[in-house]
């Protein structure tokens, strides 16, 4: 959970003389592990007007998963997971049916044991039928698959009426299929499983390479990394996602993930970057790997999260601005980091499932070649007006700076700015509308609302922690 959702209550870097207060945390929370668990904690919470908020996990950057006096439907128990044959109009082989509780680490583990992968995120504990794949979902295989979201076969939900109902993009309930894969989490109902595509498993290579500002000039660091990005459109054609972080000191590719790929392939992709490293004098570490599936890929070159935090802002960063307008882009990496900022990035090809993806992604993900995110850490000792402003600077200038570089990007749902006035476009990528409608088709007393969700325009927290509806 992002610190400031949590609102610093009970925080335990702090002395123990500080107060421990509720805040933004629910007051009760129903564990469900049937569907008329949720039914009766739906039709609970609207008869008595309470807020209503629903979670697994709590991996959430974006206060979805929290709010000041309410009830939470809490999923985490549904841990069921089947691999099956599956067959309709639209895919027929290998499928994973998985409980909403099931994390990703869960799933790795199963469709290993059946010989296939699924796709989930690089936090190995974020929950795979929620937010995440409801919000679209990138993947390190999502250059070869596309978005979690491109993955989903069927979804068992309870709507904001209480019924009860499957929904697949071949039966009544199409337009519910279409909203939850992509469209945002927690607002239209609550998923209690989830079917995806299975794909066979594979022979993966991994990469990591590292180098630093010791020794070199901040200008020839900063070449290096935008070097790296204009390397990018070939490595994710080739099928591969590269995850970087970097501030104004290091940078490091943590990791490449290329399934299907060779490793003599994979050092081909990287040598005109090594090439530049060399000419600029910059020393560096690099580590490939060829692992014989992608589960042994995943256990050996991704490293364990660590328990800082951050506040974040984000851009999808389109393929055209990179080409065109790279050293623009690296100016605006370069402002932010002088500011003490930091940042993670996802270069991937979302664009595999093509004309066959029938759901709710935002479009700007199909031209998206870099994700990237904008990191302030969250000092928990500091002032809170101090870490609200910024807070504000992350929306009022960094993010600012990135769209004025990158004209149709957008944001990833999941890991965007939740003070974004334009949420609307950015994140739903002209959807907007027709979610909308959706959402008062299944929730048509509207006890479902999360920040930045569809429908959210129509209320408000106030300062005292109630939501409240907007007049007019």
């Amino acid at each position: 959970m992002a610190p400031y959702y949590a609102n610093a209550s009970c925080d335990p870097f702090l002395s123990a003389e500080s107060p421990c207060v509720f805040g933004t945390y629910s007051r009760y929370a129903v564990a469900v592990h049937s569907p008329a668990d949720a039914i009766r904690t739906i039709q609970f919470a609207h008869d008595r007007n309470i807020r209503l908020v629903i979670r697994n996990t709590g991996h959430d950057w974006s206060g979805k998963s929290t709010g000041a006096g309410s009830l939470a439907i809490w999923t985490h128990h549904l841990k069921n997971v089947t691999v099956y044959d599956y067959a309709s109009a639209h895919y027929t082989g290998k499928a994973m049916k998985m409980g909403a509780g099931v994390q990703a680490f869960e799933a790795y583990a199963a469709a290993h044991a059946s010989d296939v992968v699924v796709l989930g995120g690089e936090c190995p504990t974020v929950g795979l039928a929620g937010g995440y794949t409801q919000g679209g979902g990138h993947s390190a295989l999502s250059s070869k698959f596309g978005l979690a979201a491109d993955q989903v076969l069927e979804l068992e939900v309870i709507d904001g009426a209480g019924q009860y109902l499957v929904a697949t993009r071949d039966n009544d309930q199409q337009d519910l299929y279409w909203a939850l894969s992509g469209g945002g989490g927690g607002t239209y109902g609550v998923v209690l499983s989830m079917t995806v595509k299975a794909h066979p498993e594979m022979h993966t290579t991994g990469a990591k390479l590292k180098f630093s500002r010791q020794g070199t000039s901040a200008g020839r660091y900063w070449h290096a990394i935008e070097a790296y990005h204009q390397t990018l459109p070939e490595i994710v054609d080739a099928g591969i996602v590269s995850i970087a972080q970097f501030d104004k000191d290091s940078f490091a590719i943590n990791p490449i993930t290329a399934p299907g790929v060779t490793e003599s392939r994979v050092r081909e992709l990287l040598s005109p970057l090594i090439m530049k490293l060399e000419a600029l004098g910059i020393g560096y570490e690099l580590d490939i790997r060829q692992f014989p599936t992608y589960f042994d890929h995943v256990q050996a070159m991704f490293s364990p999260i660590g328990t800082a935090s951050f506040q974040y802002g984000s851009r999808l960063i389109p393929r055209a601005s990179i080409a065109e307008n790279n050293s623009a882009l690296t100016q605006a990496f370069v402002k932010a980091a002088e500011d003490g900022c930091s940042f993670f990035s996802v270069a991937l090809n979302a664009s595999r499932p093509g004309e066959e993806a029938f759901n709710s992604v935002s479009p700007i993900w199909r031209s998206t070649l870099l994700h990237a995110v904008i990191q302030v850490a969250w000092d928990p000792l500091a002032p809170w007006a101090s870490m609200e402003s910024k807070a504000a600077m992350i929306t009022s200038d960094y993010v600012r700076e990135f769209e004025a570089v990158a004209p149709g990007g957008g944001a990833y749902i999941n890991e965007a700015d939740p003070r974004d006035a334009n949420f609307k476009e950015n994140y739903y990528g002209g959807n907007y509308d027709s979610l909308l409608r959706i959402k008062d088709k299944y929730d048509p007393f509207q006890v479902f609302y999360a920040l930045t969700g569809v429908g959210s325009h129509r209320q408000y927290v106030h300062s005292d922690g109630r939501l409240c509806a907007r007049s007019g």
